[in-house]
């Protein structure tokens, strides 16, 4: 639901470093790994590996060549050319681009420079590498500095657990082909640095920050109803004069926050927790107070000698929704937003499409159960899996979840308490008429993989839809929720983006605030109100809204196949350019009664798989493309169906099906929404069981995507039906209500064939 962020940012940016593919003709190395990645012998089995891999690794792009080269040299101990190769790859990188800035790479410049003197002076580690980072860090700008020190940061435990899992998944293979030894090679060299560097990187560093920075971690800011906030204020040293400053609202406390960052590219950075967090004694409750409390803190930002007046909020899921909730009351000194895939209660969170998340419950205890974060009772996967099942077996109402959850949660009962975006929601972001007085520039970020991604696009939307000259700009291309915080990868879940799609969205924020507050040029991506990459056609395109995106559709009607989709065998349905006729329908049936499949998880991958995760749907399939298409956009459409409920929480999934037989997710996760709600989120508008009706949709999810010619697109049609969601038995009593009792009538539905989905094209 809505996820951490600090936890995404060190936990996955491992992927970085292993995004090097060897492209040499595939070969199985011998291997054999011991059981645990701090077992003595492995500095000699890695060795040996990097031995038998320097004279047969390739690789076509000369950047990604050089920079596993000098991985492999580092673990072959051969430390000046593993330098003198880190020195070529600096300078590669600084020719193709002179503003190139120095990144998280540098972390191994430094570490292999610290060995190299080691080597050479005969000299211990630590001594070494205090002076390979002496040599470099202090002298450079606070922005470098930050960059690099954030990195030498990470704890080294994040590596260890990354080269654990690897081994695991090999240890057994006893050969690994030279891909694999690639990330193999990466995880246990970046384990061997952090490990030497962590003990050291701590005394350093606050040497340099009390050198950079002014620093206040405590602060108590009191609010007019006499709550109390607690917040932590960076400024830089070397600036004298009033400065605007970035605030981030959020109800994470993280032992690392950007409010240094935010100094470091020349603001005041400040960082407040929602009340009954850290210091402050009051309740927490999710939501609640953050509009208002938010308001607070930049009332008393412009009050303080250090402001220019100023402040601009930024933040990813929740506190990006806090800066939306601060802007539903605009304060005069809130002069621009940037918000990563904001949360907006209601909309995406506790449910989405209508539909409530079990997650959410798991989300609240979280971020209420302590004033810090219960990481503990977050991470257990097994623990959440085994409730959500059992509730899922039992076919108790939702209400009874927090009784198999062994707690009540008041918080979530509220929630569950108004399934439709009544009143209760309302207040907590901009609603209606409130977009008409946000006139102040927003940019928004998001992905076609983000799980997030419909709350970014219903705040985009309203706010045109009600203020006409709204400056809210979009970029979204094939990123997934935590690519703000990590980067993105040159691979996602199987998918290898496109170049061009790996920009800094992290460094994207500190440039549209430059542009904004300190008149530097617009960020250059950044040319129209919607900005999207084109998967597949590694280009950026531009748009003056999320419906031009396409200037054309391509509409296709579901004809119905040999029998319905189960979850055993799959309806041959067609995606095809005509209807088959008014009486041709294809016919499915789902037994909600049937919990034979509690322990079914879906394959995740968005591309690479030749299997569908068709659970409880049916697959239409279109002939193949002629020639390359390009399609952007939203999917909509309208289904004319006879039901034999009165409510479907209905599944979409959208694929491109690879001349090869691979499939590619056009976006992720399927867009699942609940019929009552789909023309009206206020009120529910139950479906008429047995009659011939029309359903028309809208997906809250976009896409852009070069299909190739000899491609098919894939629809797969399902009715959701899972254990850790809740369950619509399809009657008109409220969703949450609905037990076992009411699935003794399997699910029936007919999908005539003049039922049709539309996607938008582009030429």
């Amino acid at each position: 639901m809505i996820r951490g962020k600090f936890s995404l940012a060190v936990g996955l940016w491992v992927l970085l470093l292993m995004a090097s593919r060897a492209w040499a003709a595939p070969q199985n190395l011998e291997l054999h790994l011991p059981a645990s990645a701090s077992d003595p012998k492995m500095p000699e089995i890695m060795k040996d590996l990097a031995d038998r891999m320097l004279p047969v690794y390739e690789e076509p792009d000369h950047q990604r060549y050089l920079a596993t080269l000098s991985a492999l040299q580092l673990v072959d101990g051969n430390y000046q050319a593993a330098m003198a190769t880190r020195q070529e790859l600096r300078g590669l990188r600084k020719g193709a681009d002179p503003t190139y800035p120095l990144d998280r790479s540098v972390a191994y410049d430094i570490y292999a420079r610290a060995r190299n003197i080691q080597a050479h002076d005969k000299r211990a580690f630590d001594q070494a590498f205090i002076q390979s980072y002496r040599d470099l860090v202090p002298p450079l700008n606070d922005k470098d500095a930050y960059a690099i020190i954030s990195q030498l940061e990470i704890p080294p435990a994040v590596y260890q657990n990354a080269l654990q899992k690897l081994m695991m998944r090999y240890r057994d293979k006893k050969a690994v082909d030279l891909s694999e030894a690639v990330e193999l090679i990466w995880a246990y060299i970046s384990y061997e640095a952090y490990r030497g560097i962590g003990p050291l990187i701590g005394k350093l560093a606050a040497e340099d920050d009390a050198r950079r920075y002014i620093v206040e971690p405590n602060l108590h800011i009191k609010t007019p109803d006499g709550a109390m906030l607690s917040a932590t204020l960076v400024r830089p040293r070397s600036v004298s004069k009033p400065l605007p400053t970035l605030l981030e609202f959020t109800i994470y406390v993280y032992p690392v926050n950007d409010a240094k960052e935010c100094a470091a590219h020349g603001y005041v950075g400040i960082v407040a927790y929602a009340r009954g967090k850290r210091a402050s004694h009051d309740p927490v409750e999710p939501f609640a107070h953050d509009g208002d409390d938010a308001r607070s803190v930049i009332q008393w930002i412009t009050k303080q000698s250090w402001s220019d007046g100023r402040v601009g909020m930024y933040g990813t899921a929740y506190s990006g929704y806090a800066a939306w909730a601060a802007a539903k009351e605009p304060p005069e000194a809130l002069k621009s937003i940037v918000a990563s895939t904001p949360t907006a209660p209601g909309i995406d969170a506790p449910k989405e499409g209508g539909i409530y998340h079990n997650a959410a419950y798991r989300w609240v205890r979280y971020v209420t159960d302590t004033k810090g974060l219960d990481t503990a009772i977050y991470n257990d996967d097994g623990h959440w899996r085994a409730l959500d099942e059992q509730w899922y077996r039992q076919g108790e109402s939702y209400w009874d979840l927090m009784h198999v959850y062994h707690r009540n949660q008041a918080d979530f009962r509220r929630w569950i308490g108004h399934p439709s975006y009544d009143g209760f929601w309302q207040k907590m972001i901009p609603y209606r008429d409130d977009f008409g007085r946000i006139n102040f520039p927003v940019l928004t970020t998001s992905g076609y993989y983000d799980g997030a991604e419909a709350g970014a696009l219903y705040y985009f939307n309203e706010h045109y839809r009600y203020n006409p000259k709204a400056d809210q700009t979009l970029l979204i291309g094939p990123y997934d929720h935590g690519v703000v915080q990590r980067g993105p990868s040159f691979e996602l879940y199987g998918y290898q983006r496109d170049a061009t799609a790996l920009i800094n969205l992290h460094e994207l924020r500190y440039d549209w605030f430059n542009y904004v507050l300190f008149g530097a040029p617009r960020p250059a991506v950044l040319q129209d109100r919607v900005n999207f990459e084109v998967m597949g056609a590694n280009e950026w395109q531009h748009a003056p809204s999320l419906d031009a995106m396409g200037n054309g559709s391509l509409k296709l009607f579901l004809n119905p196949g040999q029998g319905a989709g189960t979850r055993s065998t799959l309806a041959s349905a067609a995606l095809a350019a005509q209807a088959a006729g008014d009486d041709s329908f294809t016919a499915q049936s789902v037994d909600l009664a049937d919990r034979s499949d509690a322990g079914y998880q879906p394959p995740f991958a968005i591309a690479g798989s030749t299997d569908l995760p068709a659970h409880d749907a049916i697959v239409f399939k279109s002939e193949p493309m002629s020639k390359p298409t390009q399609i952007s956009g939203a999917l909509s459409g309208q289904f004319d169906l006879v039901p034999n409920k009165q409510d479907l929480d209905i599944k979409l999934a959208l694929y491109e099906q690879l001349a090869s037989g691979e499939y590619i997710a056009l976006f992720d996760p399927p867009y699942a929404f609940r019929a009552s709600y789909a023309a009206d989120r206020v009120h529910r508008h139950l479906l008429k069981a047995g009659e011939r009706q029309t359903l028309g949709f809208h997906a809250e999810r976009v896409t852009s995507r070069q299909l190739a010619a000899g491609s098919r697109l894939v629809l797969v049609l399902g009715i959701n039906k899972r254990p850790d969601e809740q369950v619509n038995y399809g009657t008109d009593a409220d969703v949450s209500d609905g037990t076992l009792d009411d699935a003794k009538i399997p699910v029936k539905i007919r999908w005539y064939s003049s039922s049709f989905i539309e996607i938008p094209t582009r030429q």
